[in-house]
């Protein structure tokens, strides 16, 4: 899928604005986001360059939050950035948080995530698979097939799964990679 439909499908889903990492590169960068507040929070699951563009538009005091690193490059933080950004840095594995005795937390976790999509407040966008094409859509959820190999789409094998409409809001401001 091309950069525009992506956009187009994140709005769908709740997304306020949608930018390309081409766009948070140019000169005027600060004058396309001028009508945005900057966010505290920023999530990282890309790492390298896509990383050090999601700490630049923390706010003083935001946090950044990584979980993967599909592009297998470091995370680097400018000195800078630390001391008069007052940025922190944070790592999530959730293999070992699950693996914390954390079963009665994670359980919690699910419930409320289910209980916002049954209320129709959190979207999810899944494509389903018929049974006898299975080995299709393991292929595309290990990131073996398509266009871009490290798709985040939810790949779903079996039918019969509901497919929540629009509906609720979201007024978190998060940045990511």
């Amino acid at each position: 899928a091309g950069s525009d439909e992506v956009k187009e499908r994140l709005k769908a889903l709740g997304a306020d604005e949608v930018f390309t990492e081409s766009q948070l590169e140019v000169k005027n960068v600060k004058s396309l986001l001028s009508n945005i507040p900057e966010p505290a929070l920023g999530l990282n699951c890309v790492g390298g360059h896509a990383a050090s563009l999601v700490l630049k538009f923390l706010r003083q005091g935001g946090t950044m939050v990584t979980y993967g690193g599909m592009s297998k490059k470091p995370v680097t933080v400018s000195t800078s950035s630390f001391i008069f950004k007052d940025l922190s840095l944070r790592g999530f594995w959730l293999q070992k948080w699950l693996s914390a005795d954390k079963a009665k937390e994670c359980r919690d976790m699910v419930d409320y995530l289910l209980r916002l999509a049954q209320e129709r407040k959190l979207k999810y966008e899944m494509e389903l698979v018929p049974f006898d094409k299975f080995h299709s859509a393991l292929e595309k959820a290990l990131g073996k097939h398509g266009s871009q190999p490290k798709q985040a789409e939810m790949t779903v094998v079996l039918s019969g799964s509901p497919r929540f409409g629009q509906g609720g809001e979201s007024s978190q401001r998060v940045f990511g990679s």
